[in-house]
């Protein structure tokens, strides 16, 4: 049977794992607020960049076909 030291060292180390585990759920639960605040971000930048791209498709038809046909030189 383990003797009192060892009984004492098993429910050291089992406090320190308790401790690091609620330690490690806190950290979780803000990467997990932190990743979905990214993703609202992301899904809202994706929405803004989809109204720009129709709205820059919808001037484009509106050019005359004269300026579609001449390229435009490309600065270096």
């Amino acid at each position: 049977m383990a003797n009192p030291t060892q009984i004492e060292q098993i429910a050291e180390r089992i406090e320190r794992l308790l401790v690091r585990h609620d330690e490690l759920k806190r950290t979780k639960d803000l990467l997990e607020a932190q990743v979905d605040l990214l993703t609202q971000e992301r899904d809202s930048l994706k929405s803004r960049l989809s109204a720009a791209r129709s709205r820059v498709d919808a001037l484009l038809e509106r050019l005359p076909e004269t300026a579609n046909s001449h390229p435009q030189k490309t600065q270096s």
